[in-house]
């Protein structure tokens, strides 16, 4: 035992990283004190290091100082199954199962600031059990066209909605000691040419759209990191930009953490060591598929970024301030002693996963069938003996394909499943059409002599069936909602189009459940008496499905983006092929400030289904809207209030938004814009009195000519409505 005590001795003593530990664990001191401590004590060589990845989905800490290294996942709608070290093939490991969460498009969809923190804690939970120390998520690109592949993972058309919705997700999934990386950091609004596309627009576009969630994510969410996109802006990479990450981020809004790339989003040692950039992952791959015969010495900020370190050629407050940062984050994370210990796929993230998807699907459309009969939805069991399920979707595992965001599950709820658990043996299934197996890097060709068959089997069994349940949409392909590719058309795949069209000739007792994370084109819309955007719904989707479409939850989400009738009616189409998708070197905004609902709006082309629309099964009157002031000199708020109740005979629940228009401006502005909402709960006959507090902030826009943010003094206008085209009251004040 004497032998084994001098041992241990002295290892303590000759081990710096045993004797230093110690040092950096402390908790109880102050982390800017431990990273200011920690940086005197280092190499120049262990600072640089820090800088880039040592692994597929990790970097290096300090050895010497026991500082360890930090653990990133793909997410962010679960934790993504376990990569290999060095290659993108998954490490086929049996205990990386997890929950699959409802995808961002539907958590935006609840309008709800409860569920958003519900749902940081779970996927944060599920991180910190899978030793991860940062989540890559949320993403909160703005929905510009529903071409990009990528919109599922994002949170809709409306910077307002995306930027305070991700704020509590973001908060709650920090407190496990799991850092956000939000992302894609910025105007990665398409996949097509991606990885170097250089998008221009006008400042005006840049900070009143393009930026504000970030801003929020950032401010507000106190994001400790941040993802670079991999496409460029005003010529240079958003990885090692500029105006972005030095001018916007870093100085005008104070960011603290890290920026991150984007896997294979750095291009040049200069640039990514003097414009920003603190970690760099992935190179010298596309960021998914490729692989590489370099080894990470040779990263842009390896042994190039080292070398131009000892010859000065990068001063020491860039280098001390890129490795101050990452302690910063590692001291926050994988150095937290007080983080919790996490849990995966448990009941109560189960829970909460079916309730985000009872939340946020949406009801487009319920009508009769016939002018004496009732609206098609809730499906009451007991009216009919016969329910036919048609749809590749309904069986469709949807957390497989559509790149990073791949989901290994432990359980799967589907559409199908969900329905049988409630109606039991009156549900019969025709898949009706096949899209083929999940992929990615290539769209599965369907033999037309198997599309043929399986349409002719779903009608002919449409003909002796009470009630036809479609579940179609996209689903995670290629060329559908996946990165790495935009749609290639606005139009359903596989021939759903005419599978609708041939079944209700059979039948016209339908209900359409469309799940994707993009909205699609629907001509067959007016024939359809009852149609719902069911989203990727996760783990319990096919409950959250089966609850809705049953009436056991009353459907209470909204559109967080713009359906259109036809492609053109986009603004982002509308202006011609530079503005989307470009010359396959750059591309022009030339929409500008008119995203969605704003150009819908403004230039008077009525939306099929409106930002904000969602319908219900009960009925709700509204108020007519109270000012507590006419007049509003910016300093005490102005408090609209509206009386809104709950007239039918179902318990449900109503998102209030409130819009502003200024009906005079030096600039054009849009007719509207969101800038407050509210998500209430209300018994049948109920009624709640919704008030606003609307401040100096709310009226201003970008002014380019002085480079910050005015109002000017006029009329403005209050709407109060249930969507964006559905205002229920307005009134007026003059800002002086």
């Amino acid at each position: 035992m004497k032998k084994l005590l001098i041992a241990i001795a002295l290892i303590t003593t000759l081990s710096p990283v045993m004797a230093q530990t110690p040092i950096y664990a402390d908790d109880t001191k102050d982390i800017e004190d431990r990273v200011k401590d920690a940086l005197s004590r280092m190499t120049l060589e262990e600072k640089t290091r820090l800088c880039y990845a040592q692994s597929k989905f990790s970097s290096p800490g300090v050895p010497r100082l026991g500082i360890p290294e930090l653990w990133m996942s793909d997410g962010p709608h679960g934790v993504r199954a376990e990569i290999s070290w060095n290659s993108w093939a998954y490490a086929g490991w049996t205990n990386d199962s997890i929950t699959a969460f409802p995808a961002l498009t539907c958590l935006a969809a609840t309008w709800d600031l409860e569920q958003s923190a519900d749902y940081g804690r779970a996927v944060g939970a599920e991180a910190r059990f899978r030793k991860k120390d940062v989540l890559l998520g949320p993403g909160i690109n703005i929905y510009r066209t529903p071409l990009n592949g990528r919109n599922f993972e994002y949170m809709g058309e409306d910077p307002y909605l995306a930027g305070t919705m991700c704020v509590p997700y973001i908060q709650e999934i920090q407190k496990n000691g799991v850092a956000v990386s939000v992302k894609h950091y910025a105007l990665n609004n398409q996949e097509l040419w991606r990885g170097h596309i250089d998008v221009y627009l006008s400042d005006r576009a840049l900070h009143e759209i393009y930026l504000p969630a970030f801003k929020m994510a950032v401010k507000d969410g106190r994001a400790w990191t941040v993802m670079g996109a991999y496409n460029k802006f005003r010529g240079q990479h958003a990885c090692h930009n500029d105006i972005l990450l030095n001018k916007i981020l870093k100085n005008d809004w104070g960011f603290d953490g890290v920026v991150v790339t984007d896997w294979g989003g750095a291009h040049d040692t200069y640039e990514a060591a003097v414009f920003g950039l603190d970690i760099e992952m992935g190179s010298y791959t596309n960021g998914l598929t490729t692989e590489s015969a370099f080894t990470y010495d040779d990263y842009y900020l390896g042994k190039a970024y080292l070398a131009m370190a000892r010859k000065g050629e990068v001063s020491d407050s860039i280098v001390d301030d890129k490795a101050a940062r990452i302690l910063r984050l590692i001291f926050r994370t994988s150095m937290d002693r007080n983080k919790p210990h996490g849990a995966v796929a448990t009941k109560e993230h189960y829970e909460i996963a079916e309730t985000i998807g009872n939340e946020g699907i949406v009801l487009l459309k319920n009508s009769p069938v016939s002018k004496r009969s009732m609206p098609v939805l809730p499906i009451e069991g007991s009216k009919y003996n016969s329910i036919l399920v048609v749809g590749d979707n309904a069986v469709r595992m949807l957390n497989e394909g559509g790149g990073s965001s791949e989901l290994k599950v432990k359980d799967m709820v589907s559409p199908l499943d969900g329905l049988i658990d409630i109606y039991g043996d009156k549900i019969k299934f025709a898949r009706g059409y096949s899209a083929g197996r999940p992929m990615y890097g290539r769209a599965d060709i369907i033999p037309q002599k198997e599309v043929d068959s399986l349409r002719a089997e779903a009608v002919a069994m449409a003909k002796d069936a009470d009630l036809i349940i479609m579940v179609g949409g996209l689903n995670k392909n290629h060329f559908q909602d996946c990165e790495g590719g935009d749609r290639l058309s606005y139009a359903l795949p596989f021939g759903q189009d005419i599978l609708v069209e041939e079944l209700l000739s059979v039948n016209p007792n339908m209900v359409f459940v469309n799940l994707s994370g993009n909205a699609v084109e629907m001509p067959w819309a007016d024939k359809v008496p009852a149609i719902v955007q069911g989203w990727y719904l996760g783990s319990m989707g096919g409950k959250s499905i089966a609850n809705v479409l049953s009436g056991k939850v009353n459907p209470s989400g909204k559109l967080p983006f713009s359906f259109q009738k036809k492609l053109s009616d986009n603004g982002a189409h509308a202006m011609g092929e530079l503005s989307y998708p470009g010359d396959s070197i750059k591309q022009i905004y030339k929409e500008d400030i008119l995203v969605g609902y704003r150009w819908h709006d403004t230039k008077k082309i009525p939306a099929l289904f409106s930002f904000g629309h969602g319908l219900s099964y009960t009925t709700y009157s509204y108020g007519k809207p109270v000012l507590s002031s006419k007049q509003f000199d910016g300093n005490n708020p102005i408090t609209v209030s509206v009386a809104v109740k709950n007239t039918g005979e179902k318990a449900g629940k109503e998102i209030v938004q409130l819009y502003i228009g200024d009906e005079k401006c030096s600039v054009l502005r849009p007719v509207k814009e969101l800038k407050h909402y509210e998500k209430i709960s209300l018994e049948p006959g109920e009624e709640k009195l919704v008030t606003f507090d609307i401040s100096e902030d709310d009226l201003k826009f970008y002014d380019e000519s002085i480079g910050d943010w005015k109002a000017e003094k006029g009329k403005f206008k209050i709407y109060i409505g249930a969507s964006s085209a559905d205002i229920r009251g307005t009134s007026e004040f003059v800002y002086n």
